[in-house]
């Protein structure tokens, strides 16, 4: 056989191979994650309570010291429109947990309650929600959660726990099944029921526990050791978890009030107390990362930071803020609408697949955490309900331009105040208000002498036609638009009216979990560890005489 005919019959086989090659090299390049890393990653999710998107020196704070949360983002890739779906703890965290609308689970204000209130009340987190911690422990991830929880513990006795974090996909549990309220520091005025007093002083003992699993560990909690105790429950849950996957959730205390700082940083930031606790945070993240670190899990771990919404600008006291900064955006918690209650946040590292240094200023929101976390951890987003968020692994692994969402929109409680449209052709980010809080004292920019903003009544302007802006050009919201300063005004608002009446063909009816039957304490429902109503313990529930 001549030369000729061994070249004819090595050539398919030449360009098979290369075709192979070739192919071969296209999958490698978009699969991305699970090129770069065949195993599950391990994920660490870390949320803050309250905190400002200005509060952070990688968000352009120049006079608070935060290097560890820096240092993420320097490693990371850092997102600048990252938005809570809910301007309070207990709707923006149900929200992140099954990347659903709080209203959809029926988490949201109803009687005019916006968040849960007691312990012992019978809302929470219905059972038949889906949270990210569920579906990655079916697909064999240990599951724990740290910090508050503030979902919720039971529905008709004290022992029942349906909305408990272990009957959420949770397998381990240590903290605040509540979050933290003035009434916790015995030398702060009352918020709970500073109105009628009518839980007879008992609030600390019976919201300001801590627990271990099922189990009541401390009751009423010692604030001054309660961050030594969450750090060394996070690292203890590393360690023994080392060998993966885990999911761990870091729900820290930080930096809600009544701010409760160590010595070691108290009189130590530029900004008071306040201050003070938020470089405690930054060093309780420090050392969380650290245990990722020692136990060789840096490249592995999949690490995220947020906070559940923007800062609280009524927080304050005689000497002065004690809430959080929001940087160049108008408005802070409680405000459904402007910016600086719900741009929070938004902190991604995965070394090796994640590229480090990365800004990305598209649109995102808390709620597309449980789509990309369920993604990463091998599991399947439910079909047989509306799921708002969308996977994020596109968008941080560089594969996609553009944000997966065209529209959000944007509740105080379950009254929509806002939608904004994001025009991927144009890169024009269009905001529309139809409802506003009246701030008080006129021009102060918040709600002060109320807690926070209302969302509807008398406390709230309904705006027709609704206000425009273009936060591509105004992200401060300063600069209404008009007919005669832009001349697509109606177009836009158009286009957003027909985006929304599509969206609220989604929605559905269902129990309000912040109805007043369940808001309203019940005695049989409080978690106690001793005698009713004299709970007390110490750590690990020894009975005490606190």
């Amino acid at each position: 056989m001549g030369p000729g005919a061994r070249r004819g019959r090595a050539a398919p086989a030449a360009r098979d191979s290369w075709w192979a090659l070739l192919s071969l090299s296209l999958l490698l390049r978009t699969s991305g994650f699970q090129a770069a890393n065949a195993s599950k990653p391990n994920i660490l999710l870390i949320m803050a309570d309250d905190l400002g998107i200005g509060d952070l020196g990688c968000y352009g704070n120049n006079t608070l010291r935060t290097p560890n949360i820096d240092r993420l983002a320097e490693e990371g890739v850092r997102l600048t429109q990252h938005l809570a779906a809910a301007p309070l703890c207990t709707p923006s965290r149900s929200s992140f947990l099954t990347g659903r609308h709080s209203f959809r689970s029926g988490m949201e204000a109803h009687d005019g309650y916006r968040a849960l209130q007691w312990n012992g009340g019978s809302g929470g987190l219905p059972e038949n929600e889906t949270t990210f911690a569920r579906i990655l422990q079916q697909q064999g991830y240990a599951t724990g959660l740290i910090g508050k929880w503030h979902q919720g513990v039971n529905c008709e006795s004290r022992t029942d726990h349906c909305h408990h974090p272990l009957n959420h996909g949770f397998d381990y549990f240590y903290g605040m099944p509540f979050t933290l309220v003035n009434d916790c520091d015995p030398g702060r005025p009352p918020e709970v029921d500073a109105s009628t007093r009518a839980s007879f002083g008992f609030v600390r003992r019976w919201n300001c526990i801590l627990m271990r699993n099922h189990d009541v560990t401390e009751q009423p909690m010692v604030l001054e050791r309660t961050a030594r105790l969450m750090l060394q429950e996070a690292v203890s849950y590393i360690e023994r978890n080392k060998h993966g996957p885990f999911l761990l959730f870091v729900s820290l205390l930080h930096v809600h009030i009544p701010l409760v700082t160590t010595k070691q940083f108290l009189g130590k930031s530029q900004h008071g107390l306040y201050g003070d606790n938020v470089e405690e945070m930054d060093w309780l993240v420090g050392e969380i990362l650290q245990a990722i670190e020692e136990n060789g899990l840096k490249n592995t771990t999949f690490a995220y930071f947020t906070s559940d919404h923007g800062g609280h600008l009524e927080a304050r006291d005689e000497r002065g803020q004690l809430g959080g900064w929001n940087g160049i955006f108008r408005g802070g918690k409680g405000m459904g609408g402007w910016e600086g209650g719900i741009r929070v946040p938004g902190i991604f590292r995965w070394p090796g697949v994640l590229p480090a240094g990365r800004v990305i200023h598209e649109p995102t929101s808390l709620m597309d955490v449980f789509p990309t976390v369920v993604e990463l951890g091998g599991g399947h987003v439910p079909q047989d309900r509306v799921i708002d968020g969308r996977s994020l692994v596109p968008l941080l692994q560089g594969t996609a331009e553009h944000s997966a969402h065209e529209f959000l929109f944007h509740y105080c409680g379950k009254y929509l105040h806002a939608a904004r449209w994001h025009e991927k052709d144009s890169g024009r980010l269009w905001k529309v208000h139809y409802m506003t809080p009246r701030f008080h004292p006129k021009g102060a920019g918040a709600c002060h002498g109320q807690g926070v903003c209302p969302c509807s009544g008398d406390g709230v302007t309904q705006h027709s036609p609704p206000l425009l802006f273009d936060l591509s050009r105004d992200p401060s919201e300063t600069r209404p638009l008009s007919p005669g300063s832009e001349p697509r005004y109606h177009a836009v608002l158009a286009r957003v009216h027909e985006a929304l009446e599509q969206h609220r063909r989604t929605l559905s009816p269902v129990p309000p979990q912040f109805s007043l039957g369940n808001i309203v304490w019940k005695p049989w429902l409080q978690p106690c560890c001793g005698t009713f109503p004299l709970c007390a313990c110490t750590q690990d529930g020894d009975p005490s005489e606190a």
